[in-house]
């Protein structure tokens, strides 16, 4: 039995970094041959969110209700999507994505990290070596 293959990128942004662990899919497999890349970070409730210039198709197992520290792809937007608690549309607790998102892997670490990125931070995402 193969084990998938994890993928490790690094999220920087002006007052820290996380590093997030991405499962083997072809919305990954995009992503990693876009990066490295600089965008400018949104905020939406306890979400993160920025354009990465790729553009994918929701993959079978898209997802609206995520854990927090998902990676998700949000393929609306063609954006990386980065919950670390409710939003605007969540029910209770949850992390609700605008839409279903491609959910891509995991953030180590704390996810409320996320909370010192501010609307308009720049924010880096590059490649770590295996």
């Amino acid at each position: 039995m193969q084990t998938p293959t994890s993928l490790q990128i690094r999220i920087s942004w002006p007052s820290g970094h996380l590093t997030a662990s991405l499962d083997d899919s072809p919305t990954t497999q995009a992503l990693t041959n876009a990066l490295p890349l600089v965008s400018t970070a949104r905020t939406w409730g306890k979400e993160v969110y920025f354009d990465t210039g790729v553009s994918v198709s929701r993959e079978t197992g898209a997802r609206e209700v995520v854990e927090p520290g998902t990676v998700a792809f949000w393929t609306d937007g063609d954006a990386l999507a980065l919950p670390y608690g409710p939003t605007p549309i969540s029910r209770g607790d949850e992390c609700r994505l605008a839409s279903p998102c491609n959910v891509l892997g995991r953030l180590e670490g704390d996810p409320g990290l996320l909370a010192t990125v501010r609307d308009g931070d720049p924010v880096r995402v590059e490649l770590l070596d295996a």
